[in-house]
């Protein structure tokens, strides 16, 4: 947290602290964006989705993983009998099969990433506008998305799941 927003805190804690008139008409509000991801149903078939868009990679990738270490346990079983070109032949073969094993889960992971960020970013959008939308219509002065301690009384965290579960 930088300097200016500590004491942005500072500012309000104090100035609720205080017993002001203004002070009293301060109403703060907390979303859980976890809870959001979780159980909010763009956020459900966004990861629909993206289990169905990513399961033929990661099936091709375990196959491979699977070929990987078969080819390197019959190496492991057979080295003793093969001659010295033949073995070092074999090692080739499957150092090669590794590193194009771990460029593709590499390639996977990050391609898996990118989507997973994208489309937590849709959500994220959308669940933002409720937000906004709950905060205006319940005159809600701030609402925060990370706290260490939240009184459950301020969380909004329900409403903004059912008005984002009832768009279409």
């Amino acid at each position: 947290m930088n300097r200016t927003t500590q004491l942005f805190f500072a500012s309000i804690v104090s100035l609720l602290l205080s017993g002001t008139a203004l002070a009293q008409d301060f109403k703060i509000g907390f979303i859980n964006t976890d809870r959001v991801f979780r159980e909010a149903n763009t956020a459900k078939v966004a990861q629909t989705k993206l289990e169905q868009e990513f399961s033929k990679r990661e099936k091709d990738l375990n196959a491979q993983g699977e070929t990987l270490k078969a080819a390197s346990d019959k190496l492991e079983r057979e080295a003793p009998t093969l001659s010295e070109t033949q073995r070092v032949s074999r090692q080739k073969q499957v150092v090669e099969l590794d590193r194009d094993f771990q460029r593709k889960r590499r390639e996977f992971q990050e391609d898996l990433n990118s989507r997973k960020n994208e489309e937590l970013q849709s959500v994220l959008e959308r669940a933002n506008r409720i937000v906004k939308q709950v905060a205006e219509a319940e005159k809600y002065d701030l609402v925060l998305q990370e706290a260490v301690y939240i009184n459950p009384k301020h969380d909004i965290t329900d409403k903004v799941l059912k008005a984002l579960n009832a768009q279409k």
